[in-house]
């Protein structure tokens, strides 16, 4: 039941004390508001991984070799080890089950690229469709290599929305025109964007039959790459990622006779390790800001434990008057709980509502590696803030109950 004169008391003991309330509820709301900005820019940072990795599949597998550098049956290190067409035919076969996508690649750094009056150099990469996929690549206009182009050997392109912008400045449609990559006439079929922005856009992509044959490649290869289909939990695909990489390394050492332990010539990235990493990562962080703001809140809650009992010690000749007049000891803790309680509500919310403000004019316009929209759940906020009243109720309860068992004579006579 509301009773007013409970309240007034609160407000008058609170004007008495203005500048003792005020730095009691400045440290609570100080609390909420650290809390509630750390775990903001925590999700900030999930944010950020999160978009670095939609950039590529978020599963995907690349293979590629280098030297050798160790001697091993009888040859020397330094031998160079190139990927061929039967090594990519014979994982794709032993593991097609498993593999959501796939693709090869012969790739030609700085090619001369011309169109009319205008050139440049680009990378031209010769792939299979499927690598659309691992790329996450879009098409804004026309299409993606198919299979056919690939067994045709046709002379296709694929060119990026910078490549278009560069060399036909927007002007025309580049759908059916005619581009020379080294000097050799190949048709634009479409013209496609990647979400890792222009930095990912400086490539023009082939069929691989095409780039092999026109740049006297031979069957030889650059990388592969692969995803695999995921399976039911993220430990698990992690798992099969894994045991699959250790596969095509343990092959590949084979049929180029390397040595096991030498870690240079065959080489492969998992992206779901790099994941992990940073899920790992975030989590550190997200304990360490979640320490931080809980201790901050510790801090106010202690302090208004404090404000409770020097109240108490301020008021016990009159809560000696109201127990030797009849007041029962649960009414003493109700009325040192409401103004404990009152004090850490209106100071919780403060913080909270200055905070999730914050971030939502702040937010938005973070421009930070790794840091994107740094936001908070509201049920997770609004929960802290309730977590921290229920404190702020156990912090007043104990001066509260110390001041409900002072005996009435022994606080008549306190000065």
């Amino acid at each position: 039941m509301f009773d007013i004169e409970r309240w007034q008391e609160i407000f008058d003991t609170i004007r008495k004390n203005k500048l003792r309330t005020i730095l009691t509820g400045l440290s609570v709301a100080s609390g909420i508001f650290i809390l509630v900005i750390l775990l903001g820019f925590g999700q900030g940072m999930q944010n950020g991984v999160a978009q670095e990795f939609e950039e590529d599949a978020s599963n995907r597998i690349g293979v590629w070799t280098q030297v050798t550098t160790k001697e091993y049956k009888g040859l020397n290190p330094g031998r160079v080890i190139q990927l061929r067409n039967e090594n990519y035919a014979h994982i794709e076969s032993k593991y097609s089950d498993r593999l959501e996508y796939k693709s090869p690649t012969f790739r030609v750094f700085n090619a001369s690229i011309n169109y009319k009056n205008e050139s440049g150099a680009y990378s031209v990469n010769g792939i299979s469709p499927e690598y659309q996929f691992i790329e996450n690549e879009f098409m804004s206009q026309g299409r993606f290599l198919n299979y056919n182009d690939h067994k045709t050997v046709a002379k296709v392109a694929v060119i990026s929305n910078k490549i278009y912008r560069e060399l036909f400045k927007d002007k025309e449609n580049p759908i059916g025109l005619v581009l020379k990559i080294a000097d050799l006439n190949f048709q634009i079929i479409g013209v496609y964007g990647d979400k890792g922005g222009e930095r990912e856009e400086n490539r023009i992509y082939i069929p691989l039959s095409t780039a092999q044959r026109v740049f006297n490649g031979g069957d030889r290869l650059n990388m592969m790459y692969f995803t695999l289909n995921p399976a039911a939990t993220f430990e698990k695909t992690l798992e099969e990622s894994v045991k699959f990489t250790d596969d095509i390394k343990t092959y590949l050492k084979q049929v180029h006779t390397v040595a096991p332990d030498d870690i240079s010539a065959i080489n492969t990235f998992n992206t779901l390790e790099n994941v992990q990493r940073f899920m790992n990562l975030n989590k550190g962080i997200q304990f360490f800001f979640w320490f931080v703001g809980v201790c901050t809140i510790i801090a106010g809650v202690v302090g208004v434990s404090n404000i409770m009992l020097i109240i108490v010690k301020e008021r016990t000749r009159e809560i000696g008057i109201r127990k030797a007049l009849g007041a029962k000891p649960w009414s003493i803790v109700g009325m040192i709980l409401h103004e404990a309680i009152f004090v850490t509500t209106v100071s919780g919310f403060s913080g909270l509502i200055c905070s999730m403000g914050l971030l939502e004019l702040v937010g938005p316009n973070v421009q930070v590696d790794y840091v994107v929209n740094p936001s908070i759940n509201f049920g997770v906020a609004i929960t802290t803030v309730f977590l921290l009243i229920f404190a702020g109720a156990l912090a007043g309860f104990f001066p509260a109950w110390r001041a409900a068992k002072i005996k009435p004579i022994v606080a008549l006579k306190e000065e």
